[in-house]
């Protein structure tokens, strides 16, 4: 908890002297927590109420990776970015991020060494050598680990505050439940937050509405081919399922472009929702492992920061998500939000 103590130290600090950026905060702190969970150590994020080079570096490949995906179908276009990433700039980027993944995992190695340390990579340490493992595909790991677990977090935890802050009525509903089901913040842990239920109905919709990976990742039918939903598709193609169409269709849910957790708790009104259409985490073998920690982590981070504040949005901030462009990732803006302490925190 202790990421999450210092979380919400910070905010009472940087309250007093205006509006805050909850986007940045909420990655400061989802990247203070995988990098402890995967290497051991922090990135210093909420420490120093900044970026870590390495961190920013990421948003910067991040993007240009997309671009690069993209330019598969424009086979001119793909030539000249090539080109462009070549040049010693893109090059430096890509060198700092394989250094400084290098230097973080020998460290935690070391660490591994004098002791057993539950975190990410020790089952994939202890299967070292039994799996030939070399340190570029633990590299690799640790890299997917460190984006997965971080920036999805803190999109998902922003989109949901942004959501919640336009629905006056809905955030008024969350605010009591956290509220009057705990008699002090000390009580808020990642087991009772299990109860809350509205807060789970607001996490649900909030990534329904705002899914951080909004885009299809990609499956190769297997030999023989595959019908899906009643059309044959042949082998070896590439198919996917675009999450964020899938969440605005009228087929699966009513009223998709309006926010309301109460489809999630048995509102007749939803009662044709197909609610099993929503797989923000994706399903199968290939389905995300961080699910469950994604969840209590929202559900701790949210409650405590209703339990210390009462919000109201930035009217400049108004079109917050609906202005937002997409590099696989959303390209969020700074979401300004007042937060008053409620007295007697």
């Amino acid at each position: 908890m202790g990421y999450m103590d210092l979380l919400i130290s910070r905010l009472h600090e940087r309250c007093k002297s205006g509006n805050v950026n909850l986007t940045s905060w909420y990655n400061f702190t989802s990247f203070d927590i995988i990098g402890d969970l995967t290497f051991g150590e922090s990135f210093g994020c909420l420490d120093k109420a900044g970026y870590n080079p390495w961190v920013r570096n990421i948003f910067d490949l991040a993007k240009m990776g997309n671009i690069m995906q993209q330019s598969t179908h424009f086979p001119w276009l793909r030539t000249l970015l090539i080109h462009m990433l070549s040049s010693p700039l893109a090059r430096s980027r890509q060198v700092l991020h394989r250094q400084m993944t290098r230097e973080k995992l020998l460290r935690r190695i070391e660490l591994g060494k004098n002791q057993d340390r539950p975190d990410l990579l020790e089952g994939l340490l202890k299967k070292k050598e039994e799996w030939n493992m070399q340190l570029g595909h633990l590299e690799k790991n640790a890299s997917v680990l460190i984006v997965a677990g971080s920036e999805t977090l803190a999109t998902a935890l922003s989109g949901i505050t942004y959501l919640l802050l336009k629905n006056p009525e809905t955030l008024r509903k969350l605010v009591k439940e956290v509220r009057s089901n705990f008699n002090s913040e000390d009580e808020i842990d990642f087991i009772s937050v299990n109860k809350l239920t509205y807060l789970v109905a607001c996490i649900d919709e909030g990534l329904r509405m705002y899914p951080p990976a909004l885009i299809g990742l990609p499956r190769i039918v297997p030999k023989e081919g595959a019908t899906v939903s009643g059309h044959f598709v042949a082998e070896d193609s590439i198919v996917a399922v675009h999450q964020w169409a899938a969440y605005h269709s009228e087929k699966h849910f009513k009223k998709p472009f309006e926010f309301h957790p109460e489809r999630f708790l048995g509102d007749p009104e939803f009662e044709s929702d197909h609610r099993e259409a929503l797989q923000p985490f994706h399903l199968g073998a290939r389905g995300c492992i961080g699910r469950n920690l994604a969840y209590v982590e929202m559900k701790v981070i949210l409650s405590r920061v209703v339990w210390n504040f009462d919000l109201t949005l930035d009217p400049e901030c108004s079109q917050w998500m609906e202005s937002q462009k997409v590099y696989n990732v959303w390209a969020k803006g700074p979401l300004m939000v007042k937060l008053e302490p409620v007295k007697g925190e």
